[in-house]
Protein backbone atom coordinates (compact mmCIF):
# COMPACT_ATOMS: atom_id res chain seq x y z
CA UNK A 1 0.00 0.00 0.00
CA UNK A 2 2.97 2.42 0.66
CA UNK A 3 4.71 1.60 -2.30
CA UNK A 4 1.66 2.36 -4.46
CA UNK A 5 0.77 5.44 -2.11
CA UNK A 6 4.85 6.78 -2.88
CA UNK A 7 4.63 5.89 -6.60
CA UNK A 8 1.25 7.62 -6.73
CA UNK A 9 2.17 11.07 -5.12
CA UNK A 10 5.97 11.21 -6.28
CA UNK A 11 6.21 9.00 -9.25
CA UNK A 12 9.27 6.80 -10.07
CA UNK A 13 11.95 7.05 -7.55
CA UNK A 14 14.68 9.43 -8.56
CA UNK A 15 17.73 10.96 -7.23
CA UNK A 16 16.77 13.93 -4.27
CA UNK A 17 18.81 16.23 -2.60
CA UNK A 18 19.45 15.09 0.64
CA UNK A 19 17.75 17.15 3.63
CA UNK A 20 15.27 18.90 1.21
CA UNK A 21 11.94 19.40 3.13
CA UNK A 22 9.01 17.75 1.79
CA UNK A 23 5.78 17.71 3.84
CA UNK A 24 3.23 15.62 2.86
CA UNK A 25 -0.76 16.70 3.35
CA UNK A 26 -3.15 13.57 4.75
CA UNK A 27 -3.59 13.16 1.03
CA UNK A 28 -0.34 11.83 0.27
CA UNK A 29 0.36 9.98 3.30
CA UNK A 30 -1.66 6.80 5.11
CA UNK A 31 -1.51 8.33 9.09
CA UNK A 32 -3.88 9.11 10.97
CA UNK A 33 -4.27 11.07 14.40
CA UNK A 34 -6.44 8.05 15.37
CA UNK A 35 -3.53 5.89 15.28
CA UNK A 36 -1.05 8.08 18.06
CA UNK A 37 -1.69 7.12 21.82
CA UNK A 38 -3.66 9.96 23.43
CA UNK A 39 -0.92 10.28 26.16
CA UNK A 40 1.40 11.66 23.31
CA UNK A 41 -1.70 13.37 20.94
CA UNK A 42 -2.44 15.17 24.19
CA UNK A 43 1.72 16.25 24.85
CA UNK A 44 1.97 17.49 21.26
CA UNK A 45 -0.88 19.53 21.44
CA UNK A 46 -0.18 20.90 25.08
CA UNK A 47 3.39 22.19 23.51
CA UNK A 48 2.16 23.48 19.91
CA UNK A 49 -0.64 25.44 21.96
CA UNK A 50 1.84 27.07 24.09
CA UNK A 51 3.52 27.75 20.64
CA UNK A 52 5.82 25.16 20.10
CA UNK A 53 6.94 22.96 17.73
CA UNK A 54 5.88 19.56 18.69
CA UNK A 55 5.61 16.24 16.23
CA UNK A 56 5.27 12.33 17.05
CA UNK A 57 8.92 10.77 16.16
CA UNK A 58 11.18 8.27 14.82
CA UNK A 59 10.16 4.36 15.78
CA UNK A 60 6.05 5.06 15.95
CA UNK A 61 5.84 7.01 12.62
CA UNK A 62 8.10 4.38 10.86
CA UNK A 63 6.36 1.63 12.10
CA UNK A 64 3.09 3.08 11.30
CA UNK A 65 3.91 3.39 7.89
CA UNK A 66 4.96 0.05 7.79
CA UNK A 67 1.50 -1.21 9.36
CA UNK A 68 3.18 -2.24 12.76
CA UNK A 69 1.87 -1.54 15.96
CA UNK A 70 4.38 1.19 17.71
CA UNK A 71 5.23 -0.41 21.01
CA UNK A 72 5.76 3.60 22.64
CA UNK A 73 5.51 6.80 21.06
CA UNK A 74 8.38 9.29 21.26
CA UNK A 75 7.82 13.19 20.83
CA UNK A 76 10.24 16.03 19.06
CA UNK A 77 9.88 19.91 20.17
CA UNK A 78 11.97 23.36 20.08
CA UNK A 79 10.81 23.62 23.59
CA UNK A 80 13.73 23.02 25.85
CA UNK A 81 13.67 20.44 28.95
CA UNK A 82 13.33 23.03 31.36
CA UNK A 83 10.24 25.07 29.47
CA UNK A 84 8.89 21.48 29.11
CA UNK A 85 8.95 20.74 32.88
CA UNK A 86 6.81 24.32 33.13
CA UNK A 87 4.32 23.50 30.85
CA UNK A 88 3.64 19.69 31.21
CA UNK A 89 2.77 18.71 34.72
CA UNK A 90 4.63 15.60 36.49
CA UNK A 91 7.05 15.56 33.83
CA UNK A 92 10.74 15.42 34.88
CA UNK A 93 14.12 15.42 33.62
CA UNK A 94 16.07 12.06 32.94
CA UNK A 95 19.57 11.56 31.36
CA UNK A 96 23.28 13.17 31.54
CA UNK A 97 24.92 12.54 28.42
CA UNK A 98 21.74 13.96 26.65
CA UNK A 99 18.48 14.91 28.78
CA UNK A 100 15.15 13.71 27.81
CA UNK A 101 11.87 14.65 29.21
CA UNK A 102 9.68 11.39 31.00
CA UNK A 103 5.75 12.43 30.76
CA UNK A 104 4.29 9.64 33.30
CA UNK A 105 0.73 8.88 31.63
CA UNK A 106 -2.07 6.21 32.32
CA UNK A 107 0.15 2.95 32.10
CA UNK A 108 2.70 4.44 29.06
CA UNK A 109 5.70 6.97 29.40
CA UNK A 110 5.90 9.59 27.19
CA UNK A 111 9.29 10.49 26.42
CA UNK A 112 9.88 14.24 25.06
CA UNK A 113 13.12 15.42 23.55
CA UNK A 114 14.18 18.86 22.61
CA UNK A 115 15.58 19.34 18.73
CA UNK A 116 19.38 17.98 18.82
CA UNK A 117 21.75 20.72 16.91
CA UNK A 118 25.55 20.09 15.47
CA UNK A 119 27.74 18.80 18.58
CA UNK A 120 31.00 19.95 16.51
CA UNK A 121 30.48 23.81 17.57
CA UNK A 122 29.48 23.79 20.79
CA UNK A 123 30.93 23.79 24.22
CA UNK A 124 28.18 21.20 25.89
CA UNK A 125 29.53 18.62 23.61
CA UNK A 126 32.18 16.36 23.74
CA UNK A 127 33.96 13.52 21.91
CA UNK A 128 36.31 11.46 22.74
CA UNK A 129 40.06 9.96 21.39
CA UNK A 130 37.66 7.99 19.06
CA UNK A 131 35.67 10.53 18.06
CA UNK A 132 32.49 8.95 20.04
CA UNK A 133 30.34 11.31 21.34
CA UNK A 134 30.29 11.02 25.18
CA UNK A 135 28.28 14.16 26.39
CA UNK A 136 25.52 15.49 23.91
CA UNK A 137 23.22 18.43 24.77
CA UNK A 138 23.25 20.75 21.90
CA UNK A 139 19.86 22.16 21.13
CA UNK A 140 18.93 23.08 17.46
CA UNK A 141 16.38 23.61 15.23
CA UNK A 142 14.14 21.16 13.72
CA UNK A 143 16.28 20.96 10.50
CA UNK A 144 19.36 20.15 12.57
CA UNK A 145 17.42 17.68 14.63
CA UNK A 146 16.49 15.83 11.50
CA UNK A 147 20.04 15.38 10.15
CA UNK A 148 21.48 14.65 13.73
CA UNK A 149 19.13 11.40 13.78
CA UNK A 150 20.63 7.76 12.37
CA UNK A 151 18.81 6.13 9.88
CA UNK A 152 16.42 8.30 7.28
CA UNK A 153 13.63 5.76 8.22
CA UNK A 154 13.65 6.76 11.82
CA UNK A 155 14.06 10.87 10.13
CA UNK A 156 10.25 11.20 9.83
CA UNK A 157 8.03 13.73 11.83
CA UNK A 158 4.22 13.43 11.67
CA UNK A 159 2.20 16.53 13.34
CA UNK A 160 -1.28 14.87 14.36
CA UNK A 161 -2.70 17.95 15.03
CA UNK A 162 -2.27 19.37 11.35
CA UNK A 163 -2.48 15.49 9.67
CA UNK A 164 1.10 16.69 8.15
CA UNK A 165 3.93 14.36 7.67
CA UNK A 166 7.42 16.24 7.55
CA UNK A 167 10.14 14.25 5.29
CA UNK A 168 14.20 15.73 5.22
CA UNK A 169 15.69 12.85 3.56
CA UNK A 170 13.28 10.46 1.54
CA UNK A 171 12.94 8.47 4.92
CA UNK A 172 9.03 7.15 3.27
CA UNK A 173 10.44 6.16 0.16
CA UNK A 174 13.37 4.32 1.44
CA UNK A 175 10.73 2.86 4.15
CA UNK A 176 8.45 1.18 1.04
CA UNK A 177 11.62 0.06 -0.67
CA UNK A 178 12.48 -2.09 2.76
CA UNK A 179 16.20 -0.65 2.35
CA UNK A 180 18.30 0.89 5.48
CA UNK A 181 20.02 4.09 4.76
CA UNK A 182 22.36 6.23 6.71
CA UNK A 183 21.54 9.88 6.60
CA UNK A 184 25.27 11.13 6.30
CA UNK A 185 28.43 9.02 5.88
CA UNK A 186 28.01 6.18 7.46
CA UNK A 187 31.98 5.65 8.65
CA UNK A 188 31.89 8.95 10.16
CA UNK A 189 28.32 8.36 12.02
CA UNK A 190 29.58 4.83 13.34
CA UNK A 191 32.44 6.50 14.90
CA UNK A 192 30.41 8.97 16.42
CA UNK A 193 28.46 6.41 18.25
CA UNK A 194 29.16 3.03 17.45
CA UNK A 195 26.38 1.44 19.10
CA UNK A 196 24.69 3.02 15.67
CA UNK A 197 26.41 -0.84 14.04
CA UNK A 198 24.19 -2.76 16.40
CA UNK A 199 20.94 -0.37 15.76
CA UNK A 200 21.52 -1.16 11.84
CA UNK A 201 21.71 -4.85 12.98
CA UNK A 202 18.83 -5.09 14.98
CA UNK A 203 16.73 -3.02 12.64
CA UNK A 204 17.51 -4.65 9.35
CA UNK A 205 16.49 -8.28 11.39
CA UNK A 206 13.23 -6.75 12.82
CA UNK A 207 12.05 -4.91 9.91
CA UNK A 208 13.10 -6.87 7.28
CA UNK A 209 15.37 -4.57 5.18
CA UNK A 210 17.97 -4.58 3.55
CA UNK A 211 21.38 -2.44 4.04
CA UNK A 212 22.19 -0.51 1.21
CA UNK A 213 25.53 -0.49 -0.91
CA UNK A 214 26.95 2.47 1.40
CA UNK A 215 26.01 1.54 5.01
CA UNK A 216 26.85 -2.66 4.16
CA UNK A 217 30.63 -2.19 3.54
CA UNK A 218 31.25 0.20 7.25
CA UNK A 219 28.60 -2.39 8.92
CA UNK A 220 31.36 -5.07 7.92
CA UNK A 221 34.46 -3.21 8.65
CA UNK A 222 34.04 -1.13 11.70
CA UNK A 223 33.37 -3.70 14.32
CA UNK A 224 36.16 -2.79 16.41
CA UNK A 225 34.74 0.34 17.16
CA UNK A 226 32.57 -1.22 19.55
CA UNK A 227 35.56 -2.23 21.88
CA UNK A 228 35.85 0.76 23.66
CA UNK A 229 31.97 0.75 24.70
CA UNK A 230 30.78 0.39 28.03
CA UNK A 231 29.88 -2.60 28.55
CA UNK A 232 26.25 -2.20 29.97
CA UNK A 233 25.66 -0.34 26.89
CA UNK A 234 26.72 -3.21 25.09
CA UNK A 235 24.86 -5.52 27.23
CA UNK A 236 21.79 -3.29 26.50
CA UNK A 237 22.42 -3.69 23.38
CA UNK A 238 22.18 -7.20 23.31
CA UNK A 239 18.84 -7.56 25.11
CA UNK A 240 17.62 -5.50 22.65
CA UNK A 241 18.69 -7.96 20.19
CA UNK A 242 17.46 -11.20 21.88
CA UNK A 243 14.33 -9.38 22.69
CA UNK A 244 13.47 -7.33 19.47
CA UNK A 245 10.82 -10.62 17.96
CA UNK A 246 13.50 -11.38 15.53
CA UNK A 247 16.20 -12.73 17.78
CA UNK A 248 17.10 -15.36 15.33
CA UNK A 249 17.45 -13.51 12.58
CA UNK A 250 18.99 -10.77 14.56
CA UNK A 251 21.57 -13.27 15.61
CA UNK A 252 22.20 -14.51 11.55
CA UNK A 253 23.10 -10.66 10.62
CA UNK A 254 25.59 -10.03 13.32
CA UNK A 255 27.22 -13.18 12.36
CA UNK A 256 27.02 -11.99 8.64
CA UNK A 257 28.59 -8.50 9.56
CA UNK A 258 31.11 -10.50 11.80
CA UNK A 259 30.02 -8.30 14.88
CA UNK A 260 28.94 -11.22 17.03
CA UNK A 261 32.82 -11.21 18.29
CA UNK A 262 32.27 -8.28 20.32
CA UNK A 263 28.83 -9.67 22.01
CA UNK A 264 28.72 -13.15 21.74
CA UNK A 265 32.22 -14.69 20.53
CA UNK A 266 31.04 -18.29 21.03
CA UNK A 267 28.02 -17.94 19.10
CA UNK A 268 30.08 -19.72 16.14
CA UNK A 269 30.95 -22.33 18.33
CA UNK A 270 27.59 -22.82 19.33
CA UNK A 271 26.55 -22.52 15.96
CA UNK A 272 28.88 -25.31 14.54
CA UNK A 273 26.87 -28.34 16.02
CA UNK A 274 24.09 -29.20 14.18
CA UNK A 275 22.07 -30.35 18.10
CA UNK A 276 23.51 -26.86 19.43
CA UNK A 277 22.16 -24.93 16.34
CA UNK A 278 18.56 -26.53 16.19
CA UNK A 279 18.56 -25.82 20.23
CA UNK A 280 19.13 -22.40 20.03
CA UNK A 281 16.67 -22.05 16.94
CA UNK A 282 14.10 -23.47 19.14
CA UNK A 283 14.59 -21.30 22.05
CA UNK A 284 14.97 -17.79 20.00
CA UNK A 285 11.93 -19.32 18.07
CA UNK A 286 9.85 -20.13 21.31
CA UNK A 287 10.99 -16.44 22.64
CA UNK A 288 10.24 -15.02 19.41
CA UNK A 289 6.78 -16.22 19.67
CA UNK A 290 5.83 -14.98 23.37
CA UNK A 291 6.81 -11.47 22.17
CA UNK A 292 4.43 -12.06 18.96
CA UNK A 293 1.32 -12.89 21.97
CA UNK A 294 2.53 -10.26 24.01
CA UNK A 295 3.65 -12.95 26.90
CA UNK A 296 6.18 -12.04 29.33
CA UNK A 297 9.78 -13.00 28.76
CA UNK A 298 12.67 -13.69 31.06
CA UNK A 299 16.13 -12.15 29.73
CA UNK A 300 17.34 -14.50 31.90
CA UNK A 301 15.90 -17.56 30.78
CA UNK A 302 16.85 -16.45 27.64
CA UNK A 303 20.66 -16.07 27.92
CA UNK A 304 20.66 -19.39 30.09
CA UNK A 305 19.55 -21.06 26.76
CA UNK A 306 21.68 -18.78 24.80
CA UNK A 307 24.60 -20.21 26.75
CA UNK A 308 23.48 -23.93 27.45
CA UNK A 309 24.83 -25.42 24.52
CA UNK A 310 28.39 -24.56 25.75
CA UNK A 311 27.57 -25.47 29.10
CA UNK A 312 26.40 -29.23 28.17
CA UNK A 313 29.32 -29.74 26.26
CA UNK A 314 31.60 -28.86 29.12
CA UNK A 315 29.65 -30.87 31.63
CA UNK A 316 29.43 -33.75 29.74
CA UNK A 317 33.23 -33.87 29.28
CA UNK A 318 33.21 -33.41 32.95
CA UNK A 319 31.39 -36.00 33.94
CA UNK A 320 32.69 -38.85 30.97
CA UNK A 321 35.87 -37.54 32.65
CA UNK A 322 35.11 -39.04 36.36
CA UNK A 323 33.96 -35.59 37.88
CA UNK A 324 30.75 -36.04 39.94
CA UNK A 325 27.47 -35.01 38.24
CA UNK A 326 26.58 -31.62 40.62
CA UNK A 327 30.24 -30.20 40.79
CA UNK A 328 31.07 -30.96 36.68
CA UNK A 329 27.53 -28.71 36.00
CA UNK A 330 28.39 -25.93 38.45
CA UNK A 331 32.53 -25.95 36.90
CA UNK A 332 31.30 -26.43 33.64
CA UNK A 333 28.78 -22.93 33.99
CA UNK A 334 32.24 -21.13 35.67
CA UNK A 335 33.94 -22.23 32.74
CA UNK A 336 31.18 -21.00 30.25
CA UNK A 337 30.60 -17.47 31.59
CA UNK A 338 34.45 -16.91 32.49
CA UNK A 339 34.91 -16.87 28.99
CA UNK A 340 32.07 -14.76 28.27
CA UNK A 341 33.44 -12.15 30.85
CA UNK A 342 36.65 -11.97 28.90
CA UNK A 343 34.42 -10.30 25.89
CA UNK A 344 31.14 -8.91 27.54
CA UNK A 345 30.44 -9.71 31.25
CA UNK A 346 26.79 -10.70 32.52
CA UNK A 347 25.64 -8.46 34.59
CA UNK A 348 24.93 -10.63 38.23
CA UNK A 349 21.49 -10.28 38.33
CA UNK A 350 21.54 -12.16 35.53
CA UNK A 351 23.73 -14.76 35.85
CA UNK A 352 22.79 -15.82 38.53
CA UNK A 353 19.14 -16.71 37.59
CA UNK A 354 21.37 -19.05 34.67
CA UNK A 355 22.99 -20.81 37.30
CA UNK A 356 19.62 -21.55 39.14
CA UNK A 357 17.95 -22.49 36.12
CA UNK A 358 20.92 -24.69 34.88
CA UNK A 359 21.62 -25.95 38.28
CA UNK A 360 17.78 -27.27 38.62
CA UNK A 361 18.30 -29.84 35.43
CA UNK A 362 19.67 -32.97 36.83
CA UNK A 363 17.30 -32.65 39.81
CA UNK A 364 14.31 -33.46 37.44
CA UNK A 365 15.62 -37.28 37.42
CA UNK A 366 14.76 -37.32 40.64
CA UNK A 367 11.34 -38.11 40.66
CA UNK A 368 10.57 -40.12 43.69
CA UNK A 369 10.55 -39.53 47.75
CA UNK A 370 9.93 -36.22 49.44
CA UNK A 371 12.80 -34.47 46.24
CA UNK A 372 9.86 -33.71 43.49
CA UNK A 373 7.78 -31.97 45.74
CA UNK A 374 10.77 -29.99 46.73
CA UNK A 375 11.41 -29.09 43.67
CA UNK A 376 7.82 -28.45 42.82
CA UNK A 377 8.69 -25.45 45.46
CA UNK A 378 11.67 -23.92 44.30
CA UNK A 379 11.05 -20.28 43.39
CA UNK A 380 12.73 -20.65 40.19
CA UNK A 381 11.06 -23.84 39.21
CA UNK A 382 8.76 -22.71 36.43
CA UNK A 383 11.77 -21.44 34.65
CA UNK A 384 13.24 -24.55 35.16
CA UNK A 385 10.43 -27.16 34.16
CA UNK A 386 10.14 -24.46 30.77
CA UNK A 387 13.81 -25.15 30.16
CA UNK A 388 13.09 -28.85 30.50
CA UNK A 389 10.56 -28.86 28.01
CA UNK A 390 12.68 -26.81 25.88
CA UNK A 391 15.63 -29.61 25.97
CA UNK A 392 12.94 -32.51 25.57
CA UNK A 393 11.66 -30.68 22.55
CA UNK A 394 15.10 -30.47 20.73
CA UNK A 395 15.88 -34.48 22.01
CA UNK A 396 17.99 -33.82 24.55
CA UNK A 397 16.50 -35.43 27.08
CA UNK A 398 13.38 -38.17 26.51
CA UNK A 399 9.78 -36.23 26.17
CA UNK A 400 8.66 -38.80 29.51
CA UNK A 401 10.62 -36.86 32.00
CA UNK A 402 8.82 -33.35 30.71
CA UNK A 403 5.36 -34.72 30.48
CA UNK A 404 5.97 -37.07 34.15
CA UNK A 405 6.64 -33.27 35.40
CA UNK A 406 3.60 -31.43 33.76
CA UNK A 407 1.70 -34.26 34.86
CA UNK A 408 2.62 -34.02 38.76
CA UNK A 409 2.52 -30.36 38.85
CA UNK A 410 -0.84 -30.01 37.76
CA UNK A 411 -2.55 -33.20 39.34
CA UNK A 412 -4.15 -32.66 43.03
CA UNK A 413 -1.73 -32.88 46.09
CA UNK A 414 -3.59 -36.32 47.28
CA UNK A 415 -2.87 -37.57 43.63
CA UNK A 416 0.66 -36.50 43.25
CA UNK A 417 2.30 -39.63 45.59
CA UNK A 418 0.72 -41.91 43.33
CA UNK A 419 2.83 -40.74 40.41
CA UNK A 420 5.99 -41.08 42.54
CA UNK A 421 8.62 -44.09 41.41
CA UNK A 422 10.25 -45.78 43.20
CA UNK A 423 13.46 -45.14 44.45
CA UNK A 424 16.01 -47.39 43.45
CA UNK A 425 19.35 -46.04 44.37
CA UNK A 426 21.17 -49.13 46.58
CA UNK A 427 21.30 -48.06 49.90
CA UNK A 428 25.12 -46.58 51.23
CA UNK A 429 26.80 -49.43 53.20
CA UNK A 430 27.67 -47.97 56.64
CA UNK A 431 30.99 -48.26 58.53
CA UNK A 432 32.18 -50.70 60.60
CA UNK A 433 33.30 -49.45 64.08
CA UNK A 434 36.66 -49.93 65.53
CA UNK A 435 36.46 -52.38 68.05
Amino acid sequence: MIRRLIHKVFGAKKSRKLGQLRTLTATQHPLRPQSISPCALRVVKTLQEQGYQAFIVGGAVRDLLLQIPPKDFDVATNATPEQIRRIIRRSRIIGRRFQIIHVPCQNEIVEVTTFRGHASHDHHSQTDEHGRLTRDNVFGTLEEDAARRDFTANALYYDPVHNTLLDYFSGVEDIAAHQLVMIGDPASRFREDPVRLLRAVRFIAKLGFTANAQLAGPLRELGPLLAPIPESRLFDELLKLLLSGRAQTCLEQLRHYGLHSYLLPQLDAFMAQAEDAQFLRHALENTDLRLRENKPVSPGFMLAALFWPAVRLDWKRRTDSGEPQYPALFAAMDTVLHAQRQTLPIPRRFDGIMKEIWGLQPRFTQRSGQRPFRLLEHPRFRAGYDFLCLRAENGEVDNTLGDWWTTFQEAAPEERESLLLTDVRKPRSRRRKRS
